[in-house]
């Protein structure tokens, strides 16, 4: 190898000795080992919680000092594209996540005025379903689970048994729903209900119906002890390791039969004893699950399977209780919710990184106000689409569906 000329040498020489006196000198300064990183800001969380902490405990607090140092006109400026997807002056955010009912101007391909859909067999939804309906373009609807009162019903619901291998012209059109991760088909289906927006008619998870009969008091004092918030009694592997390397390094009640930490189940009426629907009833843990959590200011909340569009009640039930839902689950998860709402823990490359991005926003009152204001706002991006596909608006959809098709008188499989 060729020498340096000396030239350069004396450069060399001369740029070391100055680097070293403006060190010594205290001009020039490396950062210490010791000190802080920098808080985390992931580019999709839009704000992160500030480097000087201000703890605090009431919710409508910190609802104020969001209001003097961002507000609401910010906050709708920097989501601006959601809020015309919502008024409908643009169309170019909607998610195909989601199915968007059609426009008046798809009534014409209704066959019926009137649809009846018979529930069949034992099944989870819920009974105050049973109603008669009055849905878009002039149609009635009647969802029943009484064979009398659908004595010659247009569509057969099933839900937990098969359908008809097969079915005859003038015979109601078989229905089969699926809303478990796998969303399996039946095969003998003319209509096929599931939560995935390729299905025939969708059924999301973000209707009220999934938690009828519970004690919605939310509070405003949000445990800054306490950080989290899990209840799981079906301890899965997977999720149950996802949820002990998370929540070992957050301070946690974990309600449930996996991980509990509180000394047994059905002990968040002795934390809460507000949450009590009606002392002459024996509780049930989801009577007062919404009114638990809304004392935390984080919910775990992780699905048992994770896959596209498979967005739960785990999920929704955290939102509805005025907590910030910490989720992992389906990669597709901002479809489903509002804008600046969820911390998906699937954007963080570790754990650490994680709880150290909740200890902080937990101790940022305007950070964490900020997760609460879509609704605030009433800025609610696709959400307004996940609860208008939700089971709550299932009938009418179902039964346009099966007017579509013409009811009874669609052909025949045979």
């Amino acid at each position: 190898m060729p020498l340096k000329p000396r030239n350069s040498i004396t450069i060399t020489l001369m740029l070391s000795l100055t680097f070293l006196a403006l060190f010594f000198s205290g001009l020039l300064q490396f950062p210490s080992l010791s000190a802080p990183l920098p808080s985390f800001r992931d580019p999709a969380l839009l704000s992160g919680p500030n480097t000087t902490p201000d703890p605090f405990t009431d919710l409508l607090s910190a609802y104020k000092k969001w209001d003097s140092q961002v507000g609401c006109t910010q906050f709708r400026e920097r989501h601006k594209a959601w809020i015309l997807t919502r008024t409908g002056s643009s169309r170019s955010n909607e998610s195909s996540s989601l199915q968007v009912s059609p426009g008046e101007s798809e009534c014409s391909e209704l066959q019926l005025n009137h649809a009846s859909v018979l529930v069949k067999g034992w099944t989870w939804i819920p009974d105050n379903l049973d109603n008669l309906y009055a849905c878009r373009c002039g149609l009635s609807c009647l969802w029943t689970k009484s064979p009398v009162l659908a004595d010659k019903p247009d569509a057969l619901l099933f839900e937990t048994s098969t359908p008809p291998r097969q079915r005859r012209t003038g015979d109601p059109l078989r229905v089969y729903m699926d809303l478990e991760a796998g969303r399996k088909r039946s095969g003998f289906e003319d209509l096929f209900i599931s939560y995935h927006a390729k299905d025939d008619v969708q059924s999301t998870y973000a209707g009220s119906l999934f938690h009828n009969g519970r004690n919605y008091h939310v509070s405003s004092y949000k445990n800054n002890e306490t950080l989290v918030y899990w209840s799981s009694s079906r301890c899965l592997p997977q999720r149950n390791e996802l949820a002990r390397r998370l929540l070992k390094l957050l301070p946690h009640h974990s309600f449930g039969k996996c991980l509990n930490n509180v000394g047994g189940l059905d002990k968040a009426l002795s934390y809460y004893p507000e949450c009590a629907n009606d002392a002459s009833t024996v509780p049930r843990w989801w009577d007062h699950l919404h009114c638990a959590m809304s004392h935390y200011k984080f919910v775990l909340a992780v699905e048992n399977t994770w896959t596209e569009s498979y967005v739960t009640e785990k999920l929704f039930y955290a939102l509805d209780s005025g907590s910030v839902p910490i989720y992992f689950g389906a990669p597709n998860v901002a479809d489903f919710v509002p804008p600046h709402s969820i911390i998906n823990g699937n954007k963080f490359s570790s754990m650490e990184e994680l709880a150290n991005y909740v200890i902080a926003l937990s101790n940022d009152p305007v950070a964490y106000a900020e997760y609460h204001a879509w609704r605030r706002c009433g800025v609610m991006g696709n959400y307004g689409n996940a609860r208008a596909a939700s089971l709550d608006t299932l009938p009418c959809r179902l039964c346009e569906a099966v007017s579509r098709k013409g009811g009874r008188s669609a052909k025949s499989n045979l």
